[in-house]
């Protein structure tokens, strides 16, 4: 089965930045989650309401897409996404066909909104981070997944994923 990358956590975790590292380590570009929202999606969000699963669902689905169109040309997709529940993650895995490592990016809640509050114009508020929070679903030992800690330098984190990608001849 075609191998893929999704890095996950909560906002303000690093997922685009680490996503970037990891997909510059495997030679393809990264599949930005939060581009593939419907505007709908980023105008709730914006608003500071919490998405519900339904609105979800057809982010999750074109990301699924993206990364399956991905591993067409025989990369290893990369997406930056964050996949906090284990009905998003088996979404992920059952629409794109792929076997998936989720790299699950974890950090103090201060530090978290610390950084959230330093972005420049992005759309997810400051007040949905509670939400974000409390909806996370940690991985489970049955998931393939690598927990890190998000202040981990990024280039260091995609070492640790290439390393991941190429053990028992995955």
């Amino acid at each position: 089965m075609t191998q893929a990358v999704v890095v996950m956590g909560v906002s303000g975790s690093g997922k685009s930045t680490v996503g970037a590292a990891v997909a510059a380590a495997l030679g393809t570009a990264l599949i930005e989650g939060d581009a593939l929202h419907p505007s709908a999606n980023i105008a709730k969000m914006a608003a500071g309401s919490p998405l519900t699963d339904a609105d979800r669902a057809p982010w999750l689905d074109a990301v699924a897409a993206a990364m399956e169109d991905g591993a067409a040309d025989g990369a290893v997709p990369v997406a930056a996404c964050s996949a906090l529940k284990r009905a998003y993650r088996d979404r992920l895995r059952t629409r794109s066909g792929l076997d998936i490592l989720f790299v699950h990016l974890v950090g103090a809640r201060d530090a978290l909104v610390a950084r959230m509050q330093r972005r420049a114009g992005h759309f997810m508020p400051v007040a949905l981070l509670e939400d974000q929070l409390a909806t996370l679903e940690e991985p489970q030992p049955d998931e393939r997944s690598l927990t890190v800690d998000m202040d981990m330098a990024p280039d260091r984190i995609a070492a640790m994923v290439v390393a991941d990608l190429s053990r028992d001849g995955r």
